[in-house]
């Protein structure tokens, strides 16, 4: 592979805005990706996935380049130079790269290679955390979370058929492949940007990693229900919620930030979706005015993250360990504020996109314990592992409340 000087000078000026203006990578990548209208498919995966592998590899790297934060560019360059030896990438006789000790740089990753985390890229005390609550599982576990993610859609049901999304994307040459067990859901052969689509631009489809559809497939909803979903973000749950209920009966979707529901209700419109209902929560009241009056709730709580780290590897270097107590604390409260609107015989889905069991099973066992959970029962649970379902870690739980 040859490097064009303004494919490295572009990746080069993203990290730095990732990694010394704290920004976000996607975000980042997005604005880059824009910057010259000359730059093909390949240019850009070239600076998207360089860019991405970099982060991800970002301890390892730094180690193996004796650079430290804050990188001036420098050693901005020479992060690239470890990332393109590693890779058998020909360095350029730019000035740039003089004196790059290739060499070397191969003698230190063997070296390093042999101590988790500088292998797997992670800080001390992450990898303490990993240890202490998985043990053995761990090394698996950070392992399959460094592979990068596969692109999962969710094929929009209320406006088109599996079979025929996959044959409209097979004829722009985007080839994909269905996932036995899911029954929604289409995997890309290759990466493609697949938002560039009419199909995507028609609300044929969502992208949304295999095991995120597993969260409303727990829920079970059906059509004339009052589903809540209490923790909507963007959306992408809900949108699935209101697929599977076929756009009858009501939908509330909450949540603490209105952005993010401004953003659910233009999805729900490109998805042709109509029985969704937004609603900010902004007080207690809102709660108040629920209590025992859904069929089914949903509680997709914010947690850790670390469940998706393949995809957001920003994530191992934005995330702190007094943040892990703080959202613990939360799910706690959230679990036994928002299990209220639950009416007797209804369910309850807890979900997160953790793989740590303090932020899992542990939270619900300490709800059935409390309380607040006193009514409910565990009738299943499901933990997702990343290393062996291929997809994100993720944990969901069905609890019903009693008649």
């Amino acid at each position: 592979m040859k490097l064009h000087r303004n494919l490295v000078f572009a990746t080069i000026d993203s990290l730095h805005l990732i990694f010394n203006e704290n920004k976000q990578a996607d975000k980042v990548l997005r604005s880059t990706l824009k910057r010259d209208k000359r730059w093909g498919a390949r240019d850009r995966a070239f600076i998207a996935e360089t860019t991405y592998d970099i982060v991800r590899w970002k301890r390892l790297y730094s180690e193996i380049a004796e650079v430290r934060e804050p990188f001036d560019r420098p050693n901005l360059f020479r992060l690239f130079t470890v990332w393109a030896t590693l890779n058998g990438i020909k360095i350029p006789e730019w000035k740039q790269f003089e004196d790059t000790p290739t060499r070397r740089i191969k003698g230190r990753f063997d070296e390093l290679s042999k101590i988790r985390k500088y292998r797997e890229s992670i800080p001390d005390w992450m990898d303490e955390l990993g240890e202490k609550e998985l043990g053995k599982k761990w090394d698996k576990e950070i392992a399959a979370l460094n592979k990068q993610a596969d692109v999962v859609l969710r094929v929009n049901t209320l406006k088109t058929t599996v079979e025929a999304l996959q044959n409209e994307l097979s004829d722009l040459e985007i080839e994909t492949e269905t996932i036995k067990g899911y029954p929604d859901a289409l995997k890309l052969k290759e990466r493609s940007n697949v938002f560039i689509t009419d199909a995507f631009k028609n609300g044929l489809f969502e992208v949304q990693d295999a095991s995120s559809q597993k969260v409303a497939a727990m829920l079970d909803p059906k059509p004339g229900m009052r589903v809540i979903d209490a923790c909507a973000g963007a959306g992408g749950k809900s949108l699935h919620i209101a697929t599977m209920m076929e756009n009858k009966g009501q939908l509330i979707a909450m949540d603490i930030y209105e952005n993010k529901l401004i953003e659910l209700k233009r999805r729900a419109r490109r998805n042709d979706i109509f029985n969704i209902e937004t609603r900010v929560i902004d007080s207690t009241k809102v709660i108040k005015k629920l209590i025992e009056k859904a069929d089914k709730v949903l509680i997709d709580a914010p947690c850790s993250g670390l469940g998706v780290l393949r995809r957001n590897p920003d994530a191992k270097w934005k995330l702190q360990p007094e943040f892990l107590d703080k959202i613990r604390a939360t799910q706690k409260d959230l679990l036994e504020s928002y299990s209220r609107m639950v009416k007797p015989g209804g369910d309850l889905v807890y979900a997160t996109c953790s793989i740590l069991p303090s932020e899992n099973e542990l939270q619900v066992k300490a709800f059935l314990a409390s309380e607040a959970g006193k009514n409910f029962t565990l009738l299943n649970e499901e933990r997702i592992l990343p290393s062996k379902s291929g997809y994100d870690g993720f944990y969901i739980s069905l609890l019903q409340k009693k008649a």
